[in-house]
């Protein structure tokens, strides 16, 4: 995966610098080797999932340690229910939810 630390940083809110991956007060060391997403990711325990003919990547966020989150924030949206409503996910506001997306393509 070609990219640079600065857009890393943009896209994650991680900052390259010498001392390792930072974020507000946490610095995770990094392999001496320079920057390379792979490692740098798999440091801090993103996913990371390629989709090659699109040449699309995702990295989701960290987990420092390998934990799952325990939470995550996320934007309102809205999808049809299976009788054509609307339905918006701030409707589970308080709940715990899980996510599951598919595409046949």
């Amino acid at each position: 995966m070609d990219v640079s630390s600065e857009a890393f940083r943009e896209a994650t809110g991680w900052q390259i610098k010498p001392e390792g991956a930072c974020k507000g007060d946490v610095c995770v060391p990094l392999p001496a080797r320079g920057f390379s997403v792979a490692s740098v990711t798999e440091r801090l325990g993103m996913a990371v999932v390629h989709e090659p003919s699109a040449g699309l990547w995702a990295i989701g966020p960290e987990t420092m340690g390998g934990r799952a989150l325990t939470s995550v924030d996320t934007s309102d949206f809205a999808l049809p229910d299976l009788d054509g409503n609307e339905f918006r996910l701030r409707s589970l506001h308080g709940q715990k939810v899980a996510l599951v997306a598919w595409a046949p393509y």
